[in-house]
């Protein structure tokens, strides 16, 4: 069967605006070949187009079907196809939000599975999340007031510090500088004067620092002899001797012993002393009259003899 051209041409012209409804359609958010369902949430302004996707965690599962001012209420009723596929409850949320720092605006399911399941033409609850660049923007706002008396205080400190900088009297910083370069000055004459002294008294200080190294070794010899010392015996010795010292000193005190009587026999202490008083008298006789004792005679003549008193005792013819 042989088709004629104007068959041809109606059958193109047909398919033409079939495929220009459908274009229509599709730009519009309608899918004449899916079976979708719609549902509707309210805002409290406008920041979405047609255009605009609809998205389940990131995955693009709808379209915006038509944005409408409502004069009533004064908010933006937006309907919005999904997936006849997806399930979720009436607790669930539509949020608004941004798709990126340059991009537009999308709307995401947040899926609850509490409660009853959502209904194609229910209302769904919204919320708006907030961007990045509206959170740097308040945040750029307190830190700009922030910033802004910062700057104050910085400059009244910049004036303080001026003035202290022109202040030529003691309690300012020039008075302060020049001293402090004075007292530079004299630690730079110090320094200079200590490295002339350790420079001429090299010698010395070696030496004094050999001598000491010396003493140090030595005493380190001391401490080892001294750990090889059995101290514990010396002082048991040390005990010993003086436990047998107290007691010797007890039997004196006692009057034991020739050491004990002669300090505590107070008759032997007469004796000695009429003795010793004896000895005196004896002495200072001699010194008096000291022919009583020695006789000497060259002749052979007969010595005199004396009785206790002193007087001479003559011989009877």
């Amino acid at each position: 069967m042989k088709i004629s051209r104007e068959i041809k041409t109606a059958i193109l012209v047909i398919s033409g605006i079939l495929l220009m409804v459908f274009l229509i359609n599709y730009l519009n958010g309608k899918n004449l070949f899916s079976s979708d369902d719609t549902y509707y949430a309210e805002f409290d302004y406008n920041a979405l187009t047609r255009a605009s996707p609809v998205t389940v965690k990131g995955n693009n599962v709808g379209k915006i079907q038509n944005i409408i001012y409502d004069f009533n209420t004064g908010k933006t009723r937006v309907s919005f196809t999904v997936d006849d596929k997806l399930n979720f409850s009436k607790q669930s949320k539509v949020r608004l939000y941004k798709t990126g720092l340059m991009g537009g605006n999308a709307l995401a399911i947040v899926i609850s599975n509490d409660g009853e399941r959502a209904q194609p033409g229910d209302f769904i609850a919204s919320e708006v999340e907030e961007d990045l660049v509206s959170n740097l923007t308040n945040s750029f706002s307190d830190v700009s007031e922030n910033l802004d008396s910062t700057l104050s205080s910085a400059d009244s400190l910049l004036i303080n510090l001026n003035g202290l900088v022109l202040d030529e009297s003691e309690n300012g910083i020039k008075n302060a500088i020049s001293e402090l370069n004075a007292t530079m000055k004299s630690f730079k004459s110090v320094s200079y004067s200590v490295n002339s002294l350790i420079k001429d008294n090299d010698q010395k200080l070696s030496s004094v620092l050999t001598n000491f190294d010396s003493i140090s070794k030595n005493l380190a010899v001391i401490t080892n002899d001294l750990k090889g010392v059995e101290l514990s015996k010396t002082v048991s010795k040390l005990d010993n001797t003086l436990t047998t010292v107290n007691t010797l000193m007890a039997s004196i005190e006692n009057g034991e012993g020739s050491v004990g009587k002669l300090l505590k026999d107070e008759g032997l202490y007469e004796n000695l002393e009429g003795a010793a008083l004896q000895m005196e008298q004896l002495l200072e006789d001699m010194k008096l009259n000291p022919k009583r004792y020695v006789h000497f005679s060259l002749f052979g003549k007969k010595a005199k003899r004396y009785d206790a008193d002193g007087n001479e005792i003559k011989d009877k013819d």
